[in-house]
């Protein structure tokens, strides 16, 4: 009997080294099996929840009244969209239209400018004119004034041009032209006398 103890002992030792070794196993491999088991879990849940978008569609509607309202507001958002599109293209037609009025304006107002420019010239000549038209009816008055009364009165009487003998009587000294007055015809002086009255008025 003494001698069966220690056999007993070692088998018990050994034993329970096996059981020990054993445990250690299945505590390793354990959390591996767990992780892929939950994986496929959540594998299975997430093909059960998720839905394919034909049958989301099918089954988005709870009745027949919530399917014709959302095809209303469908067509009602097509056709805000169509007037949009439409608002685009008029906006876009009137820039144009307002760039080719700018246009328009910018154009007049060039040929307005160049208007004035010849406007501006044709009246510096008229004044260079009237300038040398005034220089040579003093220079005739001057002449006509240094003549005899009697001569300046018979040229003057031969003028067709009344203006003009106005205006050359006009711009001699008050003496000379009284002078040349007495001796004009009487119908001739109370003319020019006439236009010499508007000239002093003008």
């Amino acid at each position: 009997m003494n001698n069966l103890y220690p056999c007993d002992s070692i088998m018990k030792t050994t034993f329970l080294s096996l059981f020990l070794f054993c445990l250690s196993l299945v505590s390793f491999s354990f959390p591996t099996i767990s992780i892929a088991v939950e994986g496929q879990k959540e594998v299975a849940t997430s093909e059960k929840t998720t839905p394919t978008t034909e049958s989301s569609q099918k089954n988005s509607y709870s009745s027949v009244e919530e399917r014709r309202l959302y095809n209303t507001l469908e067509l009602e958002r097509s056709g805000l969209q169509e007037k949009i599109k439409v608002l685009a293209d008029k906006e876009k037609e009137l820039k144009t239209l307002e760039q080719e009025v700018d246009k328009k304006f910018e154009q007049m107002d060039n040929k307005i400018r160049e208007l004035k420019k010849v406007q501006q010239k044709t009246e510096e000549l008229l004044a260079l004119k009237d300038q040398a038209e005034l220089k040579k009816i003093k220079e005739l008055s001057n002449i006509y004034a240094k003549m005899s009364p009697e001569k300046a009165a018979l040229v003057l009487s031969s003028l067709k041009d009344q203006q003009l003998a106005a205006d050359l009587i006009n711009n001699m000294k008050t003496k000379s032209a009284a002078k040349i007055l007495e001796q004009l015809d009487k119908m001739k002086a109370a003319t020019l006398t006439t236009t010499l009255s508007t000239l002093s008025t003008e």
